[in-house]
């Protein structure tokens, strides 16, 4: 049995006459939808798969399905019969286009067969001409595919050689995803050896030397290894000292090594190639003449074994010398191999004559961090994910390691000067940032902000230059607003005639994703509260980091809170420093203006007008006019509009100073040193009720009900009670997973809630009539894709503030995630929800 290596992504081209067995082949030896087969493309067009009028169209289509499954980093196969040049030239093109390896198979089944094979297939009309010919253009390629540009060809003879192979799927040399570390990577050496021992002691390696005294190893007694990012020679002043080292570190398995530009020029100077000596090329050229010839050839050999990039811990980790954007990332290609060495150029020279680099890292948005060097920077500083290690030792710089998965950087200083650049270079020292210490550029310009609840949240400049506006205008101080709640996703559109919205698909959708138990909470109306409640100072404020009262009221409103708190044993159990989210009552103490500019007018409106014109209507009907429909539309109106006034009104009510103010406390996000998003939400319901115990004209008890997404009586009883909840004048109830922060089967984090609200309620948010036939069914017509993807967002972002919180992380860090909820708030979602 013979075994056919293929790279695992790339694009295996199947070459055979008509009749040869390819698509047997590529069924048996192939995934199910890992083959292309142009025959199966043909009937797709056409309706008929020996249609040759249809081919070109056949292989458009062919094409498009290649391209489609290569840019998704599939494997794909060709089924087609390729046995001439021209067809497998735009193959060849599709593979270096999308940076896979083309690699060829060829089923040479011998000429009787196929004819045989293919007089007894009934769909085959040609005669055996067309085989023959097939097979004298089959000869002729075969001892040409490696020169049109496949990296690997296999030929199989005759049937039993192809029956008996099996394809092995080798990983790309760049795919170390299993290799997970701990790692220490190093930015370019350039012949610095001092530098490199200091840096090696500073990062805890015992170095190892020979009968010499020369480093030939360097082992770290934890167990980490080191990655050299590359350009290791020239310029400095022991080219040698540092390739004897770095040779000896990877041979014994101590550390990896990535090639830069200075090795793939060395390499191919060694070759006896045409290079231009220059940059340090000759220092190293007449050092290494010095050297016995065996470890020349080792150089040699070493060199050009090294490979473009590195793609380490899972995915997590990619290191390439000059760098390496997202879509180049474990693919193969001359094109990637140049990235990855020498970066993107714009083509031009700068002032020094040296090239001008577009800035890749300003424009990265992948997940995995990138470490890399090539271009000297004055000091490390992180960007998009990414780094550049590069700090100009052999100009006077420093050699810079960062430590993986830490995240840490080690830096030494040079011995001296080793080397003049082309630029002036010029070591800057970040200036130190206190912890408090917040700056411009945390928050504005798109950015992305990492989350370990969600991964990676983008912020778009316009949304961010808002949040800015808002933070700056109006918001408390940042040392004091250390969360932001998310917006909050209404359920699905209900089914039922008279309803909007109804419980049964809040429960729906959460048993869709494997949430069994939910609790339903009495939804208050008011307006949503963050109480930060540290030991000395304090906060009350809304979810644009507004104060709601005065200083003087506020510091009163506190001390209230501690009071109830310390009461409620709070500050015994958990700690002197407290985060709450509630919502504060009644509505009117934030939303005054709105009820006396918005509300209160369309209710008074009405109520002047419609009751007259329902009199004047009742008149003409009792003269005998025909205005039956008008009047009982208007009786409608008005109904509608008495339902609206009762609705808000329930909602406000006279305050005096702090006199009529309540708190619903419905989660404590954080406590001394601990976030709480793993305690289930009646464990928070529990230390609410122990504060509307210690002071019950303060706190106000949220009522609540478990309800078991899979039993019929359970749903039942919860749609029941949500009846009865805004029957009785109430906003209706939010729905959430009992267990607080769940994900789904398949790892998807599950919306922390689902607002269902009553029918009469709404008339507050979509007009008195929005129950009118009409109006209904146009706010049925809602789109729920975008609210819930960012209420999903706005909530990582908010949890991955309180984790910072409580990590004792610096302020501008705890900001940054604060401020992106605020930013994505501006984001437009469907006015209908």
């Amino acid at each position: 049995m013979s075994e056919i290596h293929i790279p695992e992504l790339s694009l295996v081209v199947l070459i055979g006459i008509s009749g040869s067995g390819k698509s047997t082949f590529a069924e048996r030896a192939f995934g199910p939808f890992e083959a292309v087969s142009s025959d199966h493309c043909r009937g797709l067009v056409s309706g008929d798969t020996t249609d040759q009028a249809a081919t070109a169209d056949a292989f458009d289509l062919l094409y498009y399905l290649v391209g489609k499954r290569l840019d998704r980093g599939l494997l794909t196969v060709v089924d087609a019969t390729n046995v001439t040049r021209q067809a497998r030239a735009g193959l060849v093109r599709l593979a270096r286009d999308h940076d896979v390896l083309p690699a060829a198979i060829v089923l040479d089944v011998g000429t009787e067969v196929a004819v045989a094979r293919n007089a007894a297939r009934p769909d085959r009309s040609f005669g055996a001409g067309v085989v023959r010919r097939q097979a004298a253009d089959l000869r002729q390629s075969i001892r040409r595919l490696k020169k049109e540009g496949f990296r690997s060809v296999h030929v199989l003879h005759g049937v039993e050689e192809i029956q008996d192979a099996t394809i092995v799927r080798d990983r790309l040399l760049t795919d170390r995803r299993d290799d997970h570390g701990p790692f220490d990577i190093i930015g370019d050496v350039h012949g610095c050896l001092d530098e490199l021992l200091a840096l090696l002691a500073e990062l805890g390696y015992n170095v190892v030397t020979d009968g010499d005294g020369l480093a030939v190893d360097a082992v770290h007694p934890e167990g980490r290894r080191v990655v050299f990012v590359g350009d290791l020679v020239d310029r400095g002043p022991d080219t040698v000292g540092v390739l004897r080292l770095a040779m000896g570190m990877t041979s014994a398995g101590h550390a990896l090594a990535l090639p830069g530009n200075h090795e793939d020029e060395l390499a191919r100077a060694l070759d006896g190639r045409k290079v231009q000596i220059g940059h340090g090329l000759e220092t190293t050229l007449a050092e290494l003449s010095a050297q016995p010839e065996a470890f020349r050839s080792r150089v040699h050999d070493w060199c050009r074994g090294l490979v473009s990039h590195l793609i380490l811990d899972g995915g997590g980790l990619v290191v390439a010398h000059a760098g390496l954007k997202e879509a180049y990332q474990g693919r193969a290609s001359g094109r990637v191999r140049a990235f990855a060495l020498y970066g993107d150029t714009t083509g031009q020279s700068d002032e020094y004559g040296l090239p001008v680099r577009l800035d890749w890292a300003q424009q990265y948005r992948g997940s995995a961090l990138v470490a890399y060097g090539h271009t000297p920077v004055p000091r490390l500083e992180w960007v998009n994910n990414t780094i550049c290690l590069d700090t100009g030792c052999v100009f006077g710089g420093r050699l810079s390691a960062l430590r993986y998965p830490e995240r840490t950087t080690v830096q030494v200083d040079a011995t001296a000067v080793h080397s003049e650049p082309a630029r002036p270079f010029t070591i800057s020292d970040p200036v130190p940032r206190g912890d408090d210490e917040l700056r411009l550029d945390d928050v504005v310009g798109r950015h992305v902000v990492e989350t370990g609840t969600l991964g990676r949240v983008s912020v778009t400049a316009e949304n961010a230059a808002g949040a800015l506006e808002v933070l700056s205008r109006y918001a408390i101080a940042p040392r004091l607003m250390s969360y932001l709640p998310p917006t909050m996703s209404p359920v699905a559109t209900s089914h039922r005639p008279d309803y909007l919205e109804h419980p049964d698909e809040a429960f729906s959708t959460f048993a869709e994703q494997g949430v069994g138990e939910v609790i339903c909470e009495e939804k208050h109306m008011g307006s949503r509260a963050v109480i930060h409640l540290p030991p000395d100072d304090g906060a009350v404020y809304t979810r644009t980091g507004r104060s709601f009262f005065a200083p003087e009221l506020t510091a009163t409103l506190l001390e209230r809170i501690r009071a109830a708190a310390s009461a409620a044993g709070l500050d015994a159990e958990l700690g002197d420093r407290l985060l709450l989210d509630a919502e504060l009552l009644p509505w009117s103490v934030k939303a005054g203006p709105l009820l006396r500019e918005h509300f209160a007018p369309v209710g008074a409106a009405a109520r002047l007008a419609l009751p007259a014109e329902v009199r004047a209507l009742e008149g003409a009907a009792g003269r005998g006019m025909d205005v039956g429909p008008l009047l009982e539309r208007t009786r409608s109106r008005l109904q509608d509009t008495q339902g609206y006034d009762r609705a808000w009104q329930r909602h406000a009510w006279p305050t005096d100073g702090l006199e009529g103010v309540q708190l619903a406390i419905f989660q404590v996000l954080a406590a001394d040193g601990a976030s709480f998003a793993d305690r289930d939400h009646t464990w928070h319901l529990g230390i609410a009720d122990r504060l509307v115990d210690a002071d019950p004209a303060l706190f106000r008890t949220t009522r609540r009900l478990v309800v078991d997404t899979s039993n019929e009586e359970s749903r039942d009883a919860g749609a029941r009670w949500w009846l009865e909840l805004t029957a009785g004048g109430g906003e209706g109830m939010v729905v959430k997973p009992l267990g607080n922060l769940v994900r789904t089967r398949k790892g998807r984090l599950v919306q922390p809630g689902l607002k269902v609200r009553g029918r009469e309620y709404l008339r507050i948010i979509y007009g008195p009539d929005y129950t009118e036939p009409g109006n209904l069914s146009r706010l049925r017509d809602r789109n729920l894709g975008r609210k819930r993807s960012l209420a999903l967002r706005e909530y990582a972002l908010g949890l991955e503030a309180v984790d910072r919180l409580v990590a004792g992380e610096p302020l501008w860090r705890v900001h940054e995630a604060v401020a992106a909820v605020l930013a994505l708030e501006s984001e437009p979602v469907d006015p209908r929800l």
